[in-house]
């Protein structure tokens, strides 16, 4: 199509529908879907963003000191038979480190280096050989001050002091009377564990690259354990290993749906309607195990950010995003029995569209369409209706900058929009009369730098207002898109299928309920010497509305089902 095209508008009144094709019942579930694990691994801190310290605290009546062991190649948490009733525990490199309160009453840290308080030395004495157990090197540090025990590649070792150089201990050595001894300084693999806020070191763990330290709540009573960290309460354990031989990486280990629980107050609002959210719960449990192993040069399978999945754990949980976890708790969306990408996000404008039109990939079950719900809540969805101009210079400017080595810009204009009415090809003429052509969502991201492909540029209008059939009385429902007009000249609801208008004119034309810019776009796209681009919705437009969703659950009595099978063409849910 091009930027002139001709919306199709189906006529207020006197219309006439027809419904051709076979009418087919809705799939409801299908055969249950096994995830390959049971466990995820969730980079908290990794690459860039690994820490020098990390803090953990049990979160109260949760919890009871912590665990120590590591994770396997399986996901399993292996206790080494050491334990701690320290409910405060800070991770560190083996390095000088020292603490650092917090300002206005912030989360301290140990950073590396000797100008803080509470400095923790990083050259120790080995008191003795090593042992089979926690136990016995534990009561061989007994008869030394300032000892603990380190855990190194499966064997344990009694240690003493905590020295900021090697020079000051091979003193320590001499001055105790000691002898047959090592002084270990810290390695590029070892974690040291203090109480927080004090140079006491509780324990230390090595296992060259092999396995990190794991670090797992104490239950008291068999509860599902809560533990701080960085501000937000997390379940399940964590890893801390230094994979660049320096800062600490630090990855939650958590169960599937403790994971979902995690995910679904931040990716959506904890007070919105439960089939919504149902829905939500679905889809982001099914896109976790769809990119597992994402990060995984990083050892995580997933990130906490919208790269992935925003996940910030059980701070903003309650009953009612428990509870949509709780009841669709194993399900997954599958298209052909195989597990389906369940791209999802805040609205699409009217109209959602198919992933080979917007990055290249084409999946049979992300395929755009029409959505009538998002009209019914558009005022209240944050910036839903935008705009954005440029002058032809700022527009000439904008893609040098890009490296486009164009003229200044004359023309911008869709030079081909979407059966769902969505720009997917936008054309810019600078004024030598070379075009430039940019496609899909990187090319308009480039482009123009807009929040999503439902736009128009120019002087078109959105189409607007409710459909009827037949009389003005009679609107037609968004949530049953297809009708017929009866002998009493009533419009009633029918089954899906491929629908035809007869106009005004006794012209036949094929209904696809296309919205987007109507005839009369400006050829330029100027409107009084500025390109004006006028768009809807926030996101990339694929699959899942999560506004749309809210919509079909609160105005339209549909459940999560019906919500992922609108949003999901050809799925089943089980």
């Amino acid at each position: 199509m091009t930027a002139n095209r001709k919306s199709l508008k189906v006529f207020a009144i006197a219309m006439t529908v027809c419904v051709l094709g076979a009418i087919t019942a809705p799939v409801s579930s299908a055969t249950t879907y096994t995830p390959p694990v049971s466990t995820l691994r969730i980079g908290l801190y990794f690459g860039p963003t690994a820490l020098p310290s990390a803090n953990l605290l049990n979160v109260t009546g949760s919890g009871s000191g912590f665990e120590y062991g590591y994770f396997d190649e399986n996901r399993n948490f292996i206790p080494i038979g050491v334990t701690t009733d320290e409910t405060a525990i800070s991770m560190l490199m083996d390095r000088n480190m020292s603490w650092y309160a917090g300002v206005g009453g912030g989360a301290g840290e140990y950073r590396e280096g000797t100008e803080g308080t509470s400095l923790v030395g990083c050259f120790h004495i080995q008191i003795d050989a090593n042992y089979d157990t926690y136990d016995q090197a534990a009561a061989a540090a007994e008869n030394y001050n300032d000892s603990f025990v380190r855990y190194r590649s499966g064997r344990f070792y009694a240690l003493m002091g905590q020295y900021t150089t090697r020079d000051a201990a091979n003193s320590a050595i001499s001055s105790l009377g000691l002898s047959g001894v090592i002084v270990d300084a810290g390695t590029s693999n070892t974690i040291t564990v203090v109480k927080t806020g004090t140079n006491r070191i509780l324990f230390e763990f090595d296992y060259g690259g092999t396995y990190g330290l794991g670090v797992m709540p104490r239950s008291v009573s068999g509860e599902n354990c809560e533990t701080w960290f960085k501000g937000y309460r997390y379940s399940g354990g964590f890893q801390y290993s230094r994979r660049d031989g320096a800062l600490l990486t630090v990855i939650n280990y958590i169960g599937i749906e403790d994971y979902v629980k995690g995910i679904l107050p931040y990716e959506m609002s904890n007070t919105w309607p439960l089939e919504a959210l149902k829905a939500q719960a679905c889809c982001a449990r099914t896109y976790a195990l769809s990119n597992l192993g994402k990060h995984d040069a990083d050892g995580a399978d997933l990130c906490t950010e919208e790269h992935c999945q925003v996940y910030r754990g059980r701070g903003a949980a309650n009953a009612r995003t428990d509870q949509a976890v709780d009841e669709t708790a194993g399900q997954y969306v599958t298209y052909n029995n195989d597990l389906c990408e369940t791209y999802y996000a805040s609205s699409n404008g009217g109209a959602s569209e198919s992933a080979v039109n917007v990055w290249g990939e084409d999946k049979p079950y992300l395929v755009g369409v029409i959505d009538p719900y998002e009209a019914a809540v558009a005022a209240r969805i944050p910036g839903y209706d935008w705009t954005i101009t440029f002058t032809p210079a700022e527009l000439t400017q904008r893609l040098q900058e890009r490296g486009y080595n164009c003229a200044t810009v004359v023309s911008a204009v869709v030079s081909q929009y979407s059966p769902t009415g969505n720009a997917i090809t936008v054309t810019i003429t600078d004024a030598n009369g070379k075009p430039w052509v940019f496609s899909k969502r990187a090319g308009m991201l480039t482009a123009l730098g807009t929040p999503t492909q439902h736009f128009y540029i120019g002087n078109a209008v959105w189409e607007t207002g409710g459909i009827y059939a037949n009389d003005p009385a009679q609107q037609i429902d968004p949530g049953t898109p297809y009708y017929s007009i009866d002998g009493g000249g009533v419009a009633v609801a029918v089954p899906d299928g491929q629908m035809y208008a007869i106009t005004g004119t006794q012209d036949i034309e094929a209904v696809s309920g296309e919205t987007g810019a109507s005839a009369g776009t400006s050829s330029t796209g100027l409107i009084n010497g500025v390109f004006t681009i006028q768009g809807r919705g926030r996101g990339h437009n694929v699959g899942m509305s999560q506004w749309g969703a809210y919509s079909m659950a609160e105005y339209y009595g549909k459940n999560y089902i019906d919500i992922i099978q609108f949003y999901y063409t050809g799925v089943e849910i089980g």
